[in-house]
């Protein structure tokens, strides 16, 4: 059984915290490695503005859907949400020995481009989405995988 460190709540200071909704553990049948899902939440409120998920352990799921997958809800983007979200999980990243963390994105999505860049993650290649990947079934194609370097 995979032990979970995440705190309950993760308080920014730059406009959002993150709360726990999650723990996931293993599913070897799908693929998927332990996970942790937090929303997304304006500092000092409950009020969601997205999620963020991230993901530990290595394998041909997160070589294509990466350690930490975000959203950020409608009406709330355009403030820099899922970087500082990514930021506010870089330690607890750290804490299960991760120094580096793998982000993927769609081509086509640009604000997700630009929070990778802001991160200061580096673009290492596009890939193309094997035909019985999840994501594939579901209509995508190709992934821009980024590496971002966690070490402090």
């Amino acid at each position: 059984m995979f032990a979970f460190l995440g705190p309950k709540r993760i308080e920014g200071l730059e406009g959002i915290d993150l709360v726990l909704e999650k723990e996931n553990q293993a599913d070897i049948h799908k693929g998927y490695v332990p996970s942790y899902d937090y929303a997304m939440v304006l500092h000092g409120t409950d009020t969601k503005v997205g999620g963020v998920c991230l993901r530990i352990g290595e394998n041909t799921n997160i070589y294509f859907g990466g350690h930490i997958g975000y959203g950020v809800d409608q009406p709330h983007r355009g403030h820099g949400f899922a970087a500082k979200a990514c930021r506010l999980l870089a330690p607890l990243a750290r804490a299960h020995g991760m120094e580096e963390v793998v982000i993927t994105c769609n081509p086509e999505n640009i604000p997700s481009q630009r929070t990778c860049e802001r991160l200061g993650a580096q673009l290492v290649n596009v890939v193309d989405l094997p035909e019985d990947n999840e994501m594939y079934l579901a209509g995508e194609r190709h992934k821009c995988r980024y590496i971002w370097c966690l070490k402090e």
